[in-house]
């Protein structure tokens, strides 16, 4: 298969109607009226129309805007045909012209996105502290305890008799034996009694918390970028947007 064929099956030709051709050296080839099996048809000039049928091998490119012919000055003598040669040759070759659209059309979806906002349950934890409080209580309690004093009296005769123990009890069988002086230093204990506190600390239930959860709805305005496509063909001001 030539090269020549190949940029044929690469080139989509209802896509380059009323596009610009350029030849070799940028010879200007007019607008690209039609295409046919064979031929390109090129329109140039807008009172003094020439009307050129242009092979379709020698077609090198078309890159969306300029279709790209191997065609130089001296070629465009012998492709070239008067505004009536050319309503003739439209007339009597109306049948292999018919598959050439006069006007075609492209649809290029222009994409945008929707705000769509869904609700998703997730949970939030509630932390519930118990904590120690130090508090001074004070409470009263009745204690007893025993206690001495002392006091001097007279002795009652024949109260204490200083014979032996034996010889005391004969006589006076009521009378207290006694000992002579003691000779060292002499402690006698006698002991007291007394009631002291003992602190107990019991738990009780001073009262009760309930937690309680109940649902609550809102309304929440949600705010958020969403992209949209706009179109220019050519890079001009014309803009077909898409909302």
């Amino acid at each position: 298969m030539s090269n020549d064929n190949n940029v044929d099956n690469n080139i989509d030709w209802n896509t380059v109607l009323k596009k610009e051709a350029i030849g070799t050296g940028g010879v200007d080839l007019g607008e690209v009226y039609g295409v046919g099996d064979a031929y390109i048809i090129t329109q140039k000039g807008l009172s003094d129309k020439k009307w050129y049928h242009i092979p379709k091998s020698s077609a090198e490119s078309f890159d969306g805007n300029v279709l790209r012919l191997k065609v130089n000055e001296s070629d465009l003598l012998s492709f070239e045909k008067t505004e009536d040669q050319e309503t003739r040759d439209n007339s009597s070759h109306a049948s292999n012209l018919s598959d050439m659209p006069k006007e075609t059309e492209t649809t290029v979806p222009l994409m945008a996105e929707n705000l769509e906002v869904v609700k998703h349950v997730t949970e939030d934890d509630i932390h519930i502290t118990k904590e120690p409080i130090k508090e001074t209580k004070t409470v009263e309690i009745e204690l007893t305890r025993e206690e001495i004093s002392i006091e001097r009296r007279p002795v009652q005769k024949d109260s204490y008799s200083s014979l032996t123990s034996v010889q005391s009890h004969e006589q006076n069988p009521n009378a207290s034996p006694i000992d002579g002086p003691v000779e060292t230093r002499t402690v006698i204990s006698i002991p007291l009694k007394r009631e002291e506190p003992v602190i107990t600390k019991t738990p009780y239930v001073k009262e009760e918390i309930v937690v309680k959860k109940k649902p609550v709805s809102e309304t929440k305005s949600i705010t958020e970028d969403i992209t949209y496509e706009r179109a220019k063909y050519d890079n001009k001001d014309d803009i077909v947007e898409n909302t």
